[in-house]
């Protein structure tokens, strides 16, 4: 935040405590929701992690027989383990709109039983199956990104208030004040000066009142 020029005045005092008043005001607010996305960010992070090992241990079932993908198929046995669409809603967590997965929808398949090796239909399931935990994987990870992406500039705003515009709120407030008070022992001490001088010329004048007939009647 750049130095700017603090205008020792009145208006500027009542400018900087009402500025004081309202981040001292909305700090609270910055840190409560700052709790809410770190707690957030934790539960997300362990259930991406856990949605990752789920897909591993997957991937690493298939693997086991994926020999058998050698075989020639009449059947895109792949393309209908891949996803057709999915089947998202929202969700807001502390201000923070986040996708959520509701369903995986894979194409339609058709072929015969008995055209096709018997391994076909188990591992048509598996690779659905390692598909749906890749694609929640995928939304978790999204989730993670945007909650974090907002945590980061919650935590940025906080720094903000807490390191710069409260401590210059502040400083401006006591320079402003020790101004004012400079001002106004200067202005009570001229005061009193003119006070005393204006004493001292209405001292004379009495004075030069009462001699003038003394004068005049030694004449």
């Amino acid at each position: 935040m750049p130095e700017k020029k603090i205008k020792l005045t009145r208006p500027e005092l009542k400018r900087y405590r009402d500025a004081l008043a309202r981040y001292q005001r909305y700090l609270p607010m910055l840190k409560l929701k700052q709790q809410r996305l770190q707690l957030a960010v934790r539960d997300i992070v362990r259930q991406r992690r856990a949605a990752e090992q789920a897909a591993e241990e997957m991937d690493t079932h298939i693997r086991r027989y994926h020999t058998v993908f050698g075989d020639r198929l009449i059947i895109p046995l792949h393309r209908w383990a891949k996803p057709s669409r999915l089947v998202l809603g929202r969700k807001n967590i502390a201000g923070v709109e986040i996708p959520v997965l509701h369903q995986v929808l894979f194409p339609e398949v058709r072929y015969s039983l008995f055209a096709t090796p018997p391994w076909v239909d188990q591992a048509l399931l598996d690779l659905r199956e390692k598909s749906r935990r890749e694609a929640l994987v995928d939304v978790l990870r999204e989730q993670e990104r945007l909650l974090q992406k907002e945590l980061s500039r919650i935590i940025q705003r906080v720094n903000l208030f807490e390191k710069v515009m409260i401590p210059h709120a502040k400083e401006a407030i006591r320079r402003i004040r020790i101004k004012l008070g400079d001002e106004m022992r200067d202005a009570v001490g001229r005061a009193k000066i003119a006070k005393k001088k204006l004493a001292a010329a209405l001292a004379e004048d009495v004075a030069q009142g009462q001699s003038l007939p003394a004068r005049e009647e030694a004449v």
